[in-house]
């Protein structure tokens, strides 16, 4: 699944285009991802090897890795960066419970219940639920082209 699939799946879902049958695989599959690791592991291939967001330089070399992502150094302006960094999920913690606060988007929970639900603070669920959506909108839109009806 690339980043274009998964943008295609969160604008659905966003706009509730998704039947039952599907909302519960996607929640099936949700449910099977509980290691943290895997989230970071679902990020970084999402994200390939990115440009830097400082220069957009397609250039880079692996740095290291800092909170399990892995680091990239940019070859033209020598500033370090990871797959998050300029989105508007860098710098959230307990990514280990993203996924869980997803399920609950996708279920349409409100933000108290989705707060108890993934057993974070009530003011943590609103920034999240911010940050997500701020995510999807500003993931490109597809271009229609061709002969439109």
């Amino acid at each position: 699944m690339g980043a274009a699939d998964v943008q295609v799946l969160i604008e659905a879902l966003i706009r509730q285009q998704l039947s039952e049958d599907q909302v519960a695989l996607l929640q099936c599959f949700l449910a099977n991802v509980e290691q943290p690791g895997q989230c970071l592991r679902l990020i970084e291939e999402a994200a390939g090897r990115p440009p830097c967001p400082h220069c957009a330089c397609q250039r880079s070399h692996r740095c290291g890795q800092a909170s399990g992502l892995q680091r990239y150094r940019c070859v033209m302006c020598r500033r370090s960066f990871n797959a998050l960094t300029g989105t508007p999920l860098a710098r959230l913690r307990l990514r280990d419970k993203w996924l869980h606060y997803l399920q609950c988007l996708i279920e349409s929970i409100p933000v108290r219940s989705a707060a108890r639900r993934v057993a974070v603070a009530k003011s943590t669920s609103f920034r999240w639920r911010h940050r997500f959506v701020a995510a999807i909108l500003r993931a490109p839109r597809p271009q229609l082209s061709g002969i439109v009806d």
